[in-house]
């Protein structure tokens, strides 16, 4: 296991192959998910990238840090690792959050970012009442209170089967994740809006969305798509708000035409 010591937080972090020479893809994930969800994306593209994963704070083996939490936050932890590791002009994958991320990251530190996947992500998530609403349920009942609702936000009725080893671990990720962790970022995304910085985005970028994302449709990361000049757009069929875990092979067959060119 690798940690980072950052101003305010310890940062869980894992590292794949950076010694190989290979473009560098650093990923950031969901809210109420730790970098596992990357699994099958790294195992089907670690003999043409190194990657960088870690947990946000407040999710997975990262520290609490002081929540709740900017998007900056969130933004200078991946920064600080970036340095750490002596990275510069990397492919940056960011879903749902992470994409948020991704976004505060190339507006911050362009230095950092060759190019962005923005998946499941927008460059406004929600409103403000849906998110303080969210944080006061989970407050008073529980990550487990909401648990179905995220799921079916997360991911297709036919991957939410009792019988699917891979669901039930989702479901398990999401509530072992600390309710502090959870809200801080819940607030950070409710005071993210990059609108106006969407526009700005000079970096080659894709964006792409399950057909049947419940948290951010694909109209609205159309919508972001939109913002952000020579874009392009994808969609992956079957697939809810974490293709990389529901999906995995089609996300990946729909991202690596992209990276390939990019690298």
């Amino acid at each position: 296991m690798q940690f980072l010591k950052t101003p305010n937080a310890v940062i869980h972090y894992h590292t794949v192959g950076l010694e190989t020479g290979l473009p560098v893809i650093a990923l950031a994930n969901s809210l109420g998910t730790d970098f596992r969800i990357w699994g099958e994306v790294v195992a089907r593209l670690r003999d043409r990238f190194a990657f960088v994963l870690h947990d946000k704070r407040g999710h997975g083996l990262s520290d609490l840090g002081n929540p709740p939490y900017s998007i900056f936050d969130h933004v200078d932890d991946m920064a600080a690792l970036l340095d750490h590791l002596d990275l510069k002009n990397v492919i940056v994958i960011g879903l749902s959050v992470g994409g948020l991320i991704a976004q505060g990251l190339v507006t911050k530190r362009p230095d950092l970012v060759k190019a962005l996947v923005l998946s499941n992500t927008a460059h406004k998530i929600g409103t403000d009442e849906m998110w303080n609403n969210r944080i006061n349920a989970i407050q008073a009942n529980g990550i487990g209170s909401l648990l179905e609702p995220i799921m079916e936000r997360w991911f297709t009725p036919p991957f939410r089967t009792s019988d699917n080893a891979v669901y039930a671990g989702a479901c398990n990720m999401l509530l072992r994740q600390p309710v502090d962790g959870y809200c801080g970022t819940c607030s950070a995304i409710r005071d993210a809006d990059f609108t106006e910085d969407a526009k700005r985005i000079t970096v080659p970028t894709l964006c792409v969305v399950g057909d049947q994302d419940g948290s951010t449709p694909p109209a609205l990361v159309r919508s972001t798509a939109d913002l952000i000049s020579g874009s392009e757009f994808a969609t992956i069929a079957d697939a809810g708000h974490i293709p990389c875990m529901e999906q995995p092979e089609a996300y990946v067959a729909a991202l690596l035409p992209f990276l390939q060119r990019v690298a």
